[in-house]
């Protein structure tokens, strides 16, 4: 199947309540309770979890095939998931030249003994070198930002991955 085709169907239903076949919209901040305290449709609050989440993450997990995929309501919010993932004594290589609010997380981690090293991603040659035995991750983001550097990701991959690094 074409990924147009996919883009187009993954992750869409009819909606049940009013038969809707384009998923609608909801601006709802928390969902509807029964007498007992529970939630009967499993929603509880629109920035925890939401119909259109759920359906982009489906969607996002079939483009990409994957099993699933994780959506957050902010870049922060995802980077701070992935960041919570590691340990410390953990290394991180990222590009020198990313989003300001992303090197400040970063940085932070430090005080839990997670260090980063910020490394020029279109030298691969110092890239590799950034790569220590306790890397656990390799952030890049391109185009870059503010500089719009263009980092050839097929090849941080490569490397990544040969240190059992998560890019």
């Amino acid at each position: 199947m074409k990924i147009e085709t996919i883009a187009v169907h993954s992750g869409r239903a009819t909606e049940p309540s009013t038969g809707a076949v384009t998923p609608p919209i909801h601006m709802s901040t928390t969902f509807e309770r029964e007498p007992d305290g529970e939630y009967p449709k499993g929603y509880v609050y629109t920035r925890a979890n939401n119909p259109n989440r759920e359906s982009l993450e489906k969607c996002l997990a079939e483009l990409e095939d994957g099993k699933a995929a994780a959506a957050f309501s902010s870049g922060s919010a995802g980077t701070m998931s992935v960041l919570q993932a590691l340990s410390p004594g953990d290394h991180i290589v990222a590009s020198d030249d990313l989003y300001h609010g992303t090197r400040h997380l970063f940085m932070l981690f430090e005080k839990w003994g997670i260090t980063t090293s910020f490394v020029d991603m279109t030298n691969l040659k110092l890239f590799s070198s950034a790569i220590k035995k306790t890397t656990k991750l390799v952030w890049v983001e391109t185009p870059s930002n503010p500089l719009l550097k263009i980092i050839n990701l097929e090849e941080v991959a490569e490397i990544s991955h040969k240190s059992n690094a998560i890019v």
